[in-house]
């Protein structure tokens, strides 16, 4: 089951697409530290099933929030991260 994350009023879900590879855990490390600095409570979701990751991206690691594809085939920093997270949640208000 995925766990929404809230900040203020809005949900979001947030998937880490990737086998387990070091770039796709170093991915996911980031968008955790992101998350965190946000103040943001967040279980973040790893999805590592191969058929499922092919229905969203191309090459991992990649990024979800909902069903938007934000970050794909690269590790995004920590502050990468905070910056697409905040415009994403300042779109859906």
């Amino acid at each position: 089951m995925l766990t929404p994350i809230t900040y203020g009023e809005i949900m979001v879900v947030i998937r880490i697409f990737g086998t387990g590879c070091p770039k796709c855990q170093q991915t996911y490390e980031n968008v955790k530290k992101a998350v965190e600095e946000l103040g943001i409570d967040a279980e973040i979701v790893k999805v590592t099933d191969v058929n499922e990751i092919a229905e969203w991206v191309f090459v991992t690691p990649g990024v979800a929030f909902d069903d938007v594809i934000v970050f794909e085939g690269k590790v995004p920093s920590v502050e990468e991260v905070k910056e697409e997270l905040k415009s994403y949640l300042e779109e859906k208000e």
